[in-house]
């Protein structure tokens, strides 16, 4: 029998769907600027979630590519989530 992945549960975004989208447009700028990702690094990201969508591959975002890709901790991702939907909250 094969070994067993390892995998991450990035669930924080799943009670938030409407946020989801902003964090797709920023996620990746958002690692660069914490110095957890080079700008090369989101290239080759933003290359790989292309070319799985061109090829009809479900799709990935970014935090789990960049997992998956030995780049960054479920941790990491998970500060660059959690700095993402505080911006993104409306101010009370």
């Amino acid at each position: 029998m094969g070994k067993k992945k390892e995998t991450a549960d990035f669930g924080v975004l799943l009670d938030k769907p409407v946020k989801v989208e902003h964090y797709e447009k920023r996620f990746g700028i958002t690692a660069v600027e914490k110095g957890l990702i080079t700008a090369d690094d989101l290239v080759k990201g933003l290359t790989i979630q292309v070319e799985e969508d061109i090829r009809k591959i479900p799709h990935r975002l970014l935090g789990e590519i960049f997992f998956e890709m030995g780049l960054m901790t479920s941790a990491q991702v998970e500060e660059v989530l959690s700095h993402i939907l505080k911006k993104g909250e409306p101010k009370a």
